[in-house]
């Protein structure tokens, strides 16, 4: 194990860099006016790291008048030129990327590995993937569809977005909300979690770098019962976007409801990891480990839901155990660190406390504690497995978003897909088979936004994210994004120049 160190500049500098404060409207740093001020903790050493002001209501709605300052210029630029400023905007994140990787990891205590190779990386090419995509903002054809009349369909920018990132993936997360918004013509204000603002705000200032107009894209740091119920209810935000917990998006929903907004909601996950008997136990084992552990687990598409069928489960909780102990913990910008911390000690705490709880009716087979002191004074969990708990116990049912892995028996194939089946959620899945008929089963019938054969977790820009059930809906990524942020208008042109049509003797007058 690597004990973290003291925060050094090769780590990330946060509060230099943030002298000017810690809210991003009109194009430049700023700092908040609520009269409260906020800590950004590394969770891997406890250290404070960056104490900046918070977001108010009046920053917020400087922010939404930026944006909307900035809506018709941006609306009006071409395809072709928010595609260029796009690609210039991928080049200038290329280029600092270990910056973004840095403060990535100090912030969330992500191993620098996976900050390196999966958040920086994803968000370069989503990026990128949004400058072609926004050439591609097509309706449908032009058609005489009526006979009489010429229709074809517009989509138009909504026009000031504004949108609430969560904690786990907070680069990541911005991205998802930003690009599909700006690459369809809307300009944006973005609340990302106040314990983790520093990739937000890098994440402006490089799309302002790149020409992207001031205000188009705006950051506001501040707390979700002040300036995210501000931004969401604004009269003058036309759609909310929000990615966090089910409870929350309920809150959300409340808001937008109530002045009409459209409303994109991507929210819990209770994944499960369904492994028939012919499975190939090796690949099932590495990927449950990967699955379960990415990001500490704090993933909503984690593996946390193994069900294993009988021949194979007892072999399979012995190696995913055995594989588990391999796993080590330390400073995240330790070389040879795998896992890093929790987000913090309270949700460390709070994952404890249902491996805690399971002791009573479940087997912990591996884990299930704090590291010892050589960790002690970060947020660190062991990862653990927990097996032989009931399908209807907290531990399966409850989204616990830390290292825990629930392993779970089935019998025949029905049952397993019932019990994969048998949560609130449906946001990722994954089912393991070498046969191609049970795996194509599987991906009909579990009802989840996505569907994993073999594999759980990979996600590509082209294809979508988002849930059914209570794991929300509509989608982040893909040329599908856009019809989250993009209105639909039917134009419809007269062809006949008959002034007296037939149809208008159905109103008045006769034939």
């Amino acid at each position: 194990m690597h004990n973290p160190g003291s925060a050094t500049p090769d780590r990330f500098a946060a509060q230099e860099r943030f002298a000017d404060g810690a809210q991003f409207i009109g194009g430049r740093l700023t700092k908040g006016t609520s009269g409260r001020t906020h800590a950004v903790v590394d969770p891997a050493s406890g250290q404070e790291v960056l104490t900046y002001e918070l977001a108010g209501a009046a920053d917020v709605d400087a922010a939404v008048a930026a944006a909307r300052e900035a809506f018709p210029g941006w609306a009006g630029a071409t395809p072709g030129e928010r595609s260029d400023a796009l690609h210039r905007f991928a080049a200038v994140l290329a280029d600092r990327a270990e910056d973004f990787a840095r403060a990535e990891s100090l912030q969330c205590g992500k191993p620098l590995k996976l900050t390196r190779e999966f958040d920086v990386p994803g968000t370069i090419d989503n990026t990128s993937f949004f400058a072609g995509a926004a050439r591609h903002l097509q309706g449908q054809s032009a058609g005489e569809y009526s006979g009489d009349h010429t229709s074809y369909v517009r989509r138009e920018p909504i026009g000031v977005v504004g949108s609430i990132a969560p904690w786990n993936y907070p680069l990541q997360m911005a991205a998802w909300k930003i690009l599909p918004a700006i690459a369809a013509g809307n300009t944006i204000v973005l609340k990302p979690a106040e314990i983790t603002p520093l990739t937000s705000l890098l994440f402006a200032q490089a799309a302002t770098d790149a020409g992207i107009p001031d205000g188009v894209v705006n950051i506001v740091t501040g707390t979700g019962q002040e300036a995210g119920e501000r931004l969401v209810g604004h009269p003058d935000v036309a759609m909310t976007s929000f990615t966090g917990s089910t409870a929350v998006g309920k809150r959300v929903a409340e808001i937008a409801t109530a002045t009409v907004k459209r409303l994109h909601l991507e929210l819990g996950g209770k994944a499960p990891f369904l492994v028939f008997d012919d499975a190939d136990l090796e690949a099932a084992v590495h990927g449950a480990v990967a699955g379960a552990l990415i990001n500490t687990g704090q993933d909503c598409t984690a593996a946390t839901r193994a069900y294993v069928q009988r021949p194979l489960y007892e072999a399979f909780v012995e190696r995913t155990a055995a594989l588990m102990e391999t796993v080590r913990l330390g400073d995240p910008f330790a070389p040879g660190t795998d896992l890093g911390p929790l987000i913090s000690h309270v949700q460390r705490d709070r994952v404890a406390g249902f491996v805690d709880r399971a002791r009573a009716y479940a087997r912990v087979v591996t884990g299930g504690e704090a590291p010892g002191e050589e960790l002690a004074k970060g947020a660190y969990y062991k990862p653990t497995l927990v097996a032989d708990a009931a399908q209807d116990s907290e531990i399966v049912q409850s989204e616990i978003f830390g290292p825990v892995l629930v392993v779970l028996p089935f019998d025949s194939d029905d049952e397993g897909l019932r019990l994969a089946n048998d949560t609130p959620y449906g946001l990722a899945a994954s089912a393991w088979s070498r046969d191609v008929y049970r795996a194509n089963r599987a991906t009909r019938e579990i009802k989840a936004g996505c569907v994993w054969v073999n594999d759980h977790i990979p996600i590509i820009s082209e294809m979508p994210h988002g849930g059914y059930k209570a794991s929300g809906f509509g989608k982040d990524m893909s040329s599908y994004s856009f019809e989250e942020y993009t209105q639909i208008k039917h134009v419809m042109f007269d062809n006949t120049a008959i002034a007296r049509k037939d149809w208008h003797r159905t109103i008045f007058g006769d034939r």
